[in-house]
């Protein structure tokens, strides 16, 4: 384990952070990894565990960012963080295990970060780091739990900003044709929680492919496709479309719920709805988002849309329930939406900048509290 401190490496950072960050490699397991943590004023940081084989310093420094934002916006006793193994997450379960085990041993020294379920990871990976460090978040259920995953804790999230944001776009849930980029974990709940307030899910994309139906896609059958291992593209009434078509498909909200710069100023004049609800870490880049504010589309961050995930971690952290982790992802998400999208609107500015003005505000104070060494 090795701390890089080469100048290059922070041009990035700021008052904030990063606190730190830690190249892994354990070559005799084929173990490489990214730690970032960013900021612990508010104590230890809680960031998800993702594996994938292609992400940089910088976009897992934007993603520890985003963590930061999102827990002291949700005033979590947790600062910000995030790692990457880089690897394939559907290699065999058996390799799988051994390298996530191996990363573990690896991060036991980083005492003030917590690991969660990421893209790639899921709550039996953290069950496997909780029995090598004692440290995790997103557990099983049958070691005492909130499996995040199991119960959409972020999808929630996300269908909360939804409805409250909705009435800031002149939007009803209530027959909103609604898009989802990513058929993940966030993705599927969250087309779930919004099809029971009443919206239809008419375009969905994964990873090998997209489709369209404006009269409704069934997501129960989308569900038993993603478990069968078989892309969206399987569904059988819906239209086939390219990836990139999904952007500008109309509709009256469009959830990125996949990879970060999903939203880019190449695409984001395509968009062809009144609110964005971002289900991913950092979908959208600076220029996508003062473009969506001069359009006039509704646009709620992905720190505030996106929190569920976090909160019930850290009411797991702290030994509460499902129901109480459920309850404060609905107070917290809602109350967090409500304020950003008021705020814009009093400033006349994009809700990213009010709900960076919000957390950074809230983290400031924190800060101050904390002693210097």
């Amino acid at each position: 384990m090795s701390t890089n401190t080469n100048a290059e490496l922070f041009a990035f950072g700021d008052a904030l952070g990063p606190a730190k960050i830690v190249y892994l490699h354990t070559p005799s397991v084929g173990l490489r990894a990214i730690v970032v943590i960013d900021n612990v004023a508010a104590g230890p940081a809680i960031g998800g565990t993702r594996m994938a084989p292609d992400v940089s310093v910088l976009e897992c420094f934007r993603l520890a960012r985003a963590m930061t934002l999102k827990n002291a916006a949700c005033s979590l006793r947790h600062g910000g963080a995030k790692s990457v193994i880089f690897g394939d997450p559907t290699m065999p379960r058996h390799e799988k295990e051994r390298l996530i085990r191996a990363f573990a041993c690896a991060i036991a020294p980083l005492v003030e970060y917590i690991p969660g379920p990421d893209m790639g990871t899921d709550e039996l990976a953290m069950g496997w780091i909780h029995d090598e460090i004692g440290r995790a978040v997103g557990l099983p259920a049958e070691i005492g739990g909130i499996p995040l995953n199991e119960i959409g804790a972020t999808g929630f999230g996300v269908a909360i900003a939804a409805e409250v944001a909705a009435p800031f776009a002149g939007l009803s849930l209530e027959g909103a044709r609604v898009v989802v980029q990513g058929f993940g974990a966030v993705g599927e709940h969250a087309s779930r929680f919004l099809a029971k307030r009443g919206a239809r899910l008419v375009g969905v994309a994964d990873i090998a492919g997209a489709i369209s139906n404006p009269d409704g896609i069934d997501i129960e059958v989308l569900t038993e496709l993603k478990r069968a291992g078989k892309s969206v593209s399987a569904y059988p009434k819906a239209t086939v479309i390219p990836g990139d078509a999904l952007v500008a498909l109309p509709c009256d909200i469009w959830i990125p719920a996949a990879r970060p710069d999903a939203l880019r100023a190449d695409n984001v004049d395509r968009l062809a709805c009144k609110l964005v609800v971002q289900g991913a870490n950092v979908p959208a880049t600076k220029d996508a988002e003062a473009r969506m504010f001069e359009r006039g589309i509704i646009s709620v961050p992905d720190f505030i849309a996106n929190a569920g995930g976090v909160i019930a971690g850290a009411v797991e952290y702290g030994g509460g329930s499902e129901a109480i982790a459920l309850a404060a992802i609905e107070e917290k998400v809602g109350r967090n939406t409500r304020l950003t999208l008021e705020g814009a609107l009093a400033a006349h500015v994009p809700p990213a900048e009010a709900a960076t003005k919000l957390a950074v505000d809230r983290l400031h104070k924190m800060m101050k509290l904390k002693r210097w060494r």
